[in-house]
């Protein structure tokens, strides 16, 4: 595991190959923006502790390597666990993901990485959100819904840090900013992806790859 600390009270864990989170610190405690895949609960508690307690758990979307160590972790910490509506239903295991569309450069990596990303168990919601929501932290989290990777896709924009949390919206694997791969809806990925460019943010936090700045001022 690689602990990177990108703005005071900003921290990126990269947990193995495939996915990270992030860790965001105030007054409050701690929000964690995603777990990564299943067996991470017990590092990602232990850094968190380090910043202070656990007060929730914000999933950008549904698919494993995101949502894998949540129940985990939310059975270690006792925080509440958020996602999408759309989504929900797929992170509480009472239905099924919806396949990807993939293209043909999706392929060969959706075939290399698939195999190695373990199931998600079936985590609880304990709050489901909406796009133009508020949460409590970081001097304010707006929720933009962005849907097209998944359906219940959502990125997170705190104004008074300059960051914006994009999920797998965004990538910067191997370069810069780009639409992540996957999708369930290329044509509603790319109307999300304008959305999240035009928000002028500092600091873009992403799902794969390390965060960009953009030199946008706050």
């Amino acid at each position: 595991m690689e602990a990177t600390l990108e703005l005071p009270g900003l921290l990126r864990l990269r947990l193995d190959g495939v996915a990270q989170c992030y860790l965001v610190r105030d007054d409050e405690g701690v929000t964690v923006i995603d777990t990564g895949t299943a067996g991470h609960a017990g590092p990602i508690a232990r850094w968190a502790a380090e910043f202070g307690p656990v007060r929730r758990i914000v999933l950008t979307h549904h698919h494993a390597d995101h949502v894998g160590s949540a129940a985990a972790l939310r059975a270690l910490t006792g925080a509440p666990v958020l996602a999408h509506a759309a989504d929900a239903p797929v992170v509480r295991g009472e239905a099924e993901p919806p396949p990807p569309v993939l293209t043909d450069e999706d392929r060969p990596l959706w075939e290399a990485i698939t195999p190695t990303v373990p199931p998600a168990p079936p985590c609880p919601v304990d709050g489901e959100v909406a796009d133009g929501d508020v949460l409590p932290f970081g001097g304010g989290a707006r929720v933009l819904s962005i849907p097209g990777h998944t359906d219940g896709s959502i990125a997170l924009h705190l104004p008074a840090l300059g960051v914006l949390f994009t999920g797998d919206a965004l990538a910067s694997v191997g370069g810069p900013l780009r639409p992540g791969v996957f999708n369930t809806d290329r044509a509603r990925l790319e109307e999300s992806v304008r959305r999240l460019l035009a928000v002028g943010a500092d600091l873009v936090c992403v799902g794969h790859g390390k965060p960009v700045r953009t030199g946008a001022p706050r």
